[in-house]
């Protein structure tokens, strides 16, 4: 008889299951292209490091592609830390390739400004004006970025951010040209993988995205591209955050 019972649970369970995920991929559908404008619409993925692009925005980029946006990149520094700055330049370009971003769309602001260092502040005014002359001169209607926190707080992702949202707030932006930020999470949920979908589907207000295993292995391929950057906390990265699988956004 506990056999039995156990097979009964089970049953059970594997049907709430299919339930869950029919419904899931369903609620995803509409939410992810909630607000969203259709095929055609060029779309810019703001960043602040080469590497950013697949380590946390690989849904998004992935899931505009889905929805036929023309996405370009725009990146504020070449990654030179670590006095790598010319390898990380071709390594963003192979990932955004892989991710299917051609050469032409990826622009590299490789100025002093803009240093990758966790201990500068990028100045929000110099971002702002670097990033309206690209949104202007490629006419953008979506705009692509992090959020206050920045995923991960670094303080270049941070002044991203703030500058995104001073021309939003002044209303500097393009009319019909909108903003969507990539919501950040606690430590738990970022590294939870596809666990986190439950959670990111009852939380997501905006857009959610969430990668197929085909897609997930395509992300994959685009992080493997920054072989700089592989160190072996970076591939325990790649193995269990949400990111490589989900992105949640929100509008400004």
């Amino acid at each position: 008889m506990e056999v039995v019972g156990l097979l009964c649970l089970a049953a059970a369970v594997l049907a709430w299951g299919f339930l869950w995920v029919w419904d899931s991929s369903e609620r995803m559908k509409s939410q992810e292209q909630a607000g969203l404008l259709g095929g055609g619409s060029r779309s810019l993925l703001v960043i602040a490091h080469p590497d950013d692009e697949a380590m946390f925005f690989a849904p998004t980029v992935l899931g505009l592609a889905r929805l036929r946006h023309r996405v370009s990149l725009l990146c504020f520094s070449a990654g030179n830390y670590y006095n790598q700055g010319e390898i990380r330049k071709k390594e963003l370009l192979q990932s955004c390739d892989v991710l299917g971003i051609p050469p032409s769309s990826v622009r590299i602001i490789d100025n002093r400004d803009f240093p990758d260092d966790p201990g500068v502040q990028w100045d929000t005014q110099r971002v702002a004006s670097v990033l309206l002359w690209h949104i202007e001169e490629n006419g953008i209607n979506l705009v692509v970025t992090f959020d206050a926190v920045g995923v991960s707080g670094h303080s270049n992702h941070v002044a991203v951010y703030a500058a995104v949202r001073t021309l939003h707030s002044e209303g500097r932006l393009p009319k019909g040209c909108s903003v969507l930020t990539l919501q950040s999470v606690n430590v738990l949920r970022k590294y939870i993988s596809l666990l986190d979908l439950p959670f990111s589907l009852l939380r997501t207000r905006d857009v959610l995205f969430v990668l197929t295993s085909k897609e997930v292995a395509q992300a994959k391929r685009a992080m493997s591209c920054h072989r700089s950057q592989l160190l072996w906390f970076r591939r325990l990265y790649v193995l269990f955050s949400r990111y490589m699988r989900i992105n949640s956004l929100q509008f400004l």
